[in-house]
C-alpha cells in the first residue's frame, strides 16, 4: 500500500478490485434482471413491483449520508473504512439471496416482501459500499492515479458485471422453473459478494499521518457543507442525469432485444458484447485521461455511446445482426461511465479538504451513491409504471403501443438526456490544473501536520 499520496503499489490496487467482483454480479443482475424476476418469473404486476421498489429507496434519502458520516467519524483497531467491509460482508450475503426469492402471497403481502428485502439489502450494501469506495478518495492524492486506481477496480469488476448480465439468464434457463433459478442466482451472488469484500479488506491497509479536522458532530451540518461544494453539486446533478438515462437503457434492454427484435436467444451474446466491449476499452479511455481533463473525456465517452442507443430506436421490428454492432459501440462509449465519475467525486473531496481540513470522503460518497442508487430506482420504478401504461404482458408478442414505450425510453429518451449534459461535462471546474493546485495545498498541510507530531 501507498504511504505517501503519490504512486500506488500494483498489489494495492489488485486487492482493491477485488472489493467490487461481487458487486459487480450483484449490480448487474439487479440492474438487468430483478424487475424481469418480479414480472415473469414471480408474476408480480409491473407497476406492484416498481412501486415497492420506490418506496424501498425512500430509505436512501437517510442512509447513504447518514452511513457516510458515520463512516468519516469512524476509528477502530481495523481502520475507518476497512471495519464495514470485514463485518458487513456476510450479511450483505444473506440479504442477496433473500432480494431474489418472492414468497407466494396476494398483493399486500408480496408488497410488503418486495419493499422490505430490497430497504434491507439497500441499507447493509450502503454500510458496506460507501466506506469501499470512499477509499478511492484516501488511498491516494494522485490526479491521474485515482483513474488508474478505479480502472484497476473496472477492470476486475465488468468481467463481473459480464457473469451478472450476460449469464444469469442462462443459469435461470437451466431451471425448469423460472423461480428456482433466480432463487440459486441470489445465494450463488451472495456468496461471491461476501467473499470479495473479505479478500480486499484484508488486503488493504488505511493511509496515516494526513492533517485532518476533527469530524463534524452532526450529519446535517457535514451535509450541508458538501451540498455548498459547487462543482460536487454540479457534478452530481450530471450524474444523477446520465446515471438515470443509463438505467433506463440497461433495464429495458432485455425487453428490447427479446420483444421488438425477436433475438431472445440472443440477449446474453448481446450483453456479453457489450460488457466486453467496455472492458477492453477501459485502457483506452484511462489513456486518453492522461491526455485531457477527466470532464472531457467523460464527456466524449457518454456522446458515442448516445448516438448508438438513439440509432436502436429507429430498427425495425425485426432481428438484425447490426443489433451487435451497435451493442459494442455502447459498450466502448459508455466505458468512461465506469470510470470517470468515480474519480471526480474523490478530487471534490481534495478540494473540500484543502477548504475546510475535513476529511468528508464518507459524505461525498454517500451522497454520490444517494443518486447513484435514486437514480437507479427511479428507473426502476419508472420502467414498471411505463410497461404498465403501455399495456405489456409478460411472456408474450407485444402490441405495437407496447413495443413503442420499449423503443421509446430504450433509446430516444435516455439519448436525449445524455445530449443535454454533455456541455456541462466538458467546462468542468476540476481540471487537471486546478486539481495540482489543491493537491500543493493539500501537500503542505500534511507536511506540516507530520512536522507537529515529530
Amino acid at each position: 500500500m501507498a504511504t505517501s499520496s503519490g504512486k500506488l503499489r500494483t498489489r494495492t490496487k489488485i486487492f482493491y478490485g477485488i472489493g467490487d467482483l461481487g458487486n459487480a454480479v450483484v449490480n448487474s443482475a439487479v440492474q438487468f434482471f430483478l424487475m424481469k424476476f418480479y414480472t415473469d418469473a414471480a408474476l408480480v404486476l409491473p407497476s406492484l413491483a416498481g412501486n415497492a421498489l420506490l418506496i424501498g429507496k425512500l430509505w436512501d434519502a437517510v442512509n447513504d449520508p447518514l452511513f457516510g458520516w458515520f463512516t468519516d467519524r469512524t476509528n477502530s483497531r481495523f481502520g475507518k473504512r476497512r471495519v464495514f467491509m470485514l463485518f458487513g460482508a456476510v450479511p450483505l450475503g444473506i440479504s442477496v439471496a433473500l432480494l431474489w426469492f418472492v414468497p407466494p402471497a396476494d398483493r399486500i403481502l408480496t408488497f410488503i416482501w418486495i419493499a422490505f428485502t430490497f430497504i434491507l439489502f439497500d441499507t447493509i450494501w450502503t454500510l458496506t459500499n460507501v466506506p469501499y469506495y470512499a477509499l478511492t478518495s484516501e488511498l491516494t492524492d494522485d490526479y491521474d492515479e485515482r483513474s488508474s486506481l478505479t480502472t484497476y477496480r473496472m477492470v476486475m469488476a465488468v468481467p463481473a458485471y459480464l457473469i451478472g448480465a450476460a449469464l444469469t439468464p442462462a443459469i435461470v434457463g437451466l431451471f425448469a422453473v423460472q423461480r428456482s433459478g433466480y432463487g440459486f442466482i441470489g445465494i450463488a451472488y451472495g456468496v461471491l459478494a461476501a467473499a470479495a469484500l473479505l479478500i480486499s479488506a484484508s488486503g488493504l491497509r488505511e493511509r496515516q499521518g494526513r492533517a485532518v479536522a476533527a469530524p463534524e458532530p452532526s450529519p446535517f451540518k457535514s451535509l450541508g457543507v458538501a451540498l455548498k461544494n459547487k462543482p460536487f453539486v454540479r457534478l452530481c446533478i450530471l450524474y444523477f442525469t446520465l446515471n438515470i438515462s443509463f438505467a433506463f437503457c440497461k433495464i429495458l434492454m432485455a425487453y428490447y432485444v427479446e420483444y421488438h427484435l425477436l433475438m431472445k436467444e440472443q440477449i446474453s451474446l448481446a450483453m456479453g458484447l457489450m460488457l466486453i466491449c467496455v472492458t477492453i476499452s477501459l485502457p483506452f479511455w484511462q489513456w486518453l485521461g492522461r491526455k485531457m481533463d477527466k470532464g472531457p473525456v467523460y464527456a466524449i465517452g457518454m456522446g458515442i455511446g448516445a448516438v448508438a442507443v438513439l440509432i436502436t430506436f429507429f430498427l425495425p421490428h425485426q432481428p438484425t445482426n447490426f443489433l451487435f454492432v451497435l451493442f459494442a459501440l455502447v459498450g466502448f462509449g459508455f466505458a468512461v461511465n465506469w470510470i470517470y465519475p468515480w474519480a471526480m467525486v474523490a478530487d471534490v473531496a481534495d478540494y473540500d479538504r484543502a477548504e475546510t481540513g475535513q476529511q468528508r470522503s464518507g459524505m461525498y460518497y454517500g451522497v454520490w451513491g444517494l443518486a447513484t442508487k435514486i437514480s437507479e430506482a427511479l428507473a426502476l420504478a419508472a420502467v414498471g409504471w411505463i410497461l404498465t401504461a403501455f399495456n405489456y404482458v409478460p411472456n408474450v408478442a407485444q402490441s405495437e403501443h407496447t413495443l413503442l414505450g420499449i423503443r421509446l425510453f430504450f433509446g430516444l429518451v435516455p439519448a436525449v438526456c445524455i445530449f443535454i449534459t454533455l456541455p456541462f461535462l466538458f467546462t468542468y471546474p476540476i481540471t487537471r490544473q486546478r486539481h495540482a493546485e489543491v493537491r500543493a495545498r493539500l501537500d503542505a498541510m500534511d507536511a506540516a501536520a507530520g512536522a507537529v507530531e515529530k
